[in-house]
């Protein structure tokens, strides 16, 4: 116990992967300001920015240099965890090994196509071509259509290099791409409502593993697929969604911290005084507890080998 109680009296430190302003960074800096009235002792919070490599750096250096002393966590991609075992480059960690804290929200994307394309559901996409907007290769705007043109033979064409999401927006309205796909439901509700209202857009299918409440008669994709193989796939690609927004600390992070890390970490998203920011923001939370998170990353190391596979070469 005394150890525990040296580490109160230390700064408690969240590492952000990301640069100032974007929605991960958001995301920490709120739990940043409220946090510490959930942790024993009270202690000061320090917020660090530590960006590079879509957020790579902050992943390898927490996993390899940073402090077990359980005063350090830190948010980064969602997609990252995974990225060991569809054996993306540069991540020099076991997932499994962090200690993930939980996340601040359970994340549904959807695919949406122009109210001028044509397509109003997503069976449409199986027979005709959707243009569809990218922001880079392990982005999901790129990675979702992919998956969907490898695995169900959909017809989605990708026009890549669009710096953000914001553009993808203006190439659709300017008629340079007919849909997106890989949109936070979260986003096009508090950036383009009067687009919902007025019907610009046709919300073709959910991607996620659970349907989010606003959308009961939306499909979600798991509903396409036809065998056990695709059903894998889509549970190993459509996981980041569930920790949408990613707490973890340190491997070798004692177990009794954790657990008072975790319990924080829920408290604090129920707080109302975060709750009221969060509104005011426009910031959903949904938050998923830290063991929930740790299951959800060691089934997925633990998929049969075909499915990781079959998942790899989707992504290519």
């Amino acid at each position: 116990m005394s150890g525990v109680a040296h580490a109160q009296e230390k700064p408690f430190n969240i590492y952000i992967g990301y640069s100032a302003g974007g929605g991960y960074d958001v995301y920490g800096r709120v739990l940043a300001r409220h946090i510490n009235r959930h942790l024993p002792g009270n202690p000061t919070v320090v917020v660090s920015n530590m960006p590079g490599a879509g957020s790579m750096r902050l992943a390898n250096w927490l996993y390899n240099v940073a402090p077990k002393d359980g005063n350090v966590i830190g948010t980064f991609a969602r997609g990252i965890a995974f990225d060991t075992l569809l054996g993306q480059p540069g991540a020099q960690f076991d997932a499994t090994k962090y200690n993930w804290i939980g996340s601040a929200n359970d994340e549904v994307s959807v695919c949406v196509a122009w109210h001028t394309s044509g397509v109003t559901n997503f069976n449409q996409v199986l027979d005709k071509e959707l243009v569809v907007g990218g922001t880079g290769g392990s982005a999901d705007t790129d990675q979702f259509p992919k998956v969907f043109n490898s695995v169900l033979g959909a017809k989605m064409r990708i026009v890549a290099g669009y710096p953000g999401g914001n553009d993808i927006n203006l190439a659709m309205e300017r008629g340079e791409v007919s849909g997106r796909c890989g949109w936070s439901w979260s986003s096009v509700i508090s950036t383009q409502p009067g687009w919902l209202k007025e019907k610009k857009i046709n919300v073709l299918v959910q991607l996620s593993l659970e349907k989010h409440p606003d959308l009961p008669d939306v499909p979600i994709i798991t509903d396409f697929a036809k065998d056990d193989i695709t059903r894998g796939v889509f549970k190993l690609v459509f996981a980041r969604q569930v920790m949408g927004r990613p707490f973890a600390a340190p491997p070798g992070t004692s177990p009794e911290r954790v657990a008072i890390l975790r319990k924080a970490f829920l408290d604090t998203l129920k707080d109302p005084q975060l709750l009221a920011e969060a509104e005011k923001a426009q910031l959903e939370i949904t938050p998923v507890a830290g063991d929930v998170v740790q299951k959800l990353v060691q089934e997925a190391y633990s998929m049969p080998p075909e499915v990781v596979k079959r998942t790899i070469e989707a992504l290519r």
